[in-house]
């Protein structure tokens, strides 16, 4: 089964241009991300005499306003934005799974309970939960990662809920349950497989929903702090020079479109794939 999806999830991406160059452009900022050691610069070493120096063939970036080399502060913020995107989506989607299917599977009470949880809590917006939240505790990657992956679940758990109810009257699962099996172990070997892809597509739009809620928080100064950087916050720092350095704000801004309009597009790829795999059934 896992196999078959991937097998056709390559096929969709590599026959799909958009979906190529969304894969290839996020594929492309994590290595760089991951390498970005591999710069000549330090990050965080100040130099005044190069402050607010333009693009140029040592400095590709330019330089920021304490001289640091801009691209290699681009690389290491890169790796704290894309970092919370990913550790985040992991708690969201594991969460959002785990409730979504036991909700689905068991229906009545627990289905009701959970369900009316899950409404109350998306009726709240989470951004400015994560606000006060963030407010009250010391700003740390940790801590970002863990608001936005434990307020950003709800979604997620509303669709594996949607598909465990169609998944659980499958003669399959009907006849695991005639032979006894345990509820926890049909939800473990049939219903979470079968929920995969949803999950799958849920994931990577909440990566690109973790980072822009990062940079969101970086760009009021809630969230990475200095001498660390991310794209939000570089892009916070930019405002006052933006007539005078306009590029401050240009390159950190570039990077994070650039990156979650790829994993809108890499989840829409994948959700057009799910989509017609169903309908050939």
């Amino acid at each position: 089964m896992y196999r078959k999806l991937i097998r056709g999830l390559k096929e969709q991406i590599f026959n799909n241009k958009l979906g190529k160059v969304a894969l290839f452009i996020i594929i492309l900022f994590t290595l760089i991300s991951i390498l970005a050691f591999l710069s000549p610069y330090e990050p965080n070493k100040i130099d005044m005499s190069s402050r607010l120096k333009s693009p140029n063939k040592t400095n590709i970036f330019g330089t920021d306003i304490m001289g640091r080399d801009y691209f290699t502060r681009i690389l290491y913020g890169g790796r704290i934005s894309l970092s919370v995107g990913f550790l985040s989506m992991l708690i969201s989607t594991t969460i959002g799974t785990i409730v979504g299917s036991i909700s689905g599977y068991f229906e009545g009470r627990l289905d009701s309970f959970l369900m009316r949880g899950v409404d109350v809590l998306m009726s709240i917006p989470s951004f400015f939960i994560i606000l006060v939240l963030n407010a009250y505790l010391k700003p740390s990657i940790g801590i970002i990662v863990l608001i936005i992956g434990l307020l950003g679940w709800m979604g997620t758990a509303r669709l594996v809920r949607a598909e465990t109810l169609s998944i659980k009257s499958n003669e399959y699962v009907l006849y695991a349950k005639s032979l006894g099996v345990s509820n926890l172990k049909i939800i473990r070997k049939h219903i979470i497989p079968n929920v995969l892809p949803t999950v799958i597509v849920a994931a990577t739009l909440s990566i690109a929903g973790a980072i822009l809620t990062e940079s969101a928080l970086s760009f009021l100064g809630m969230g990475v702090q200095a001498p660390d950087a991310s794209w939000g916050s570089m892009l916070s720092k930019s405002q006052g020079y933006m007539d005078e350095a306009p590029y401050l704000g240009i390159f950190p801004g570039m990077f994070i479109l650039l990156t979650v309009l790829s994993f809108n597009i890499l989840g829409d790829t994948i959700r057009n794939t799910l989509e017609s795999r169903g309908d050939n059934r």
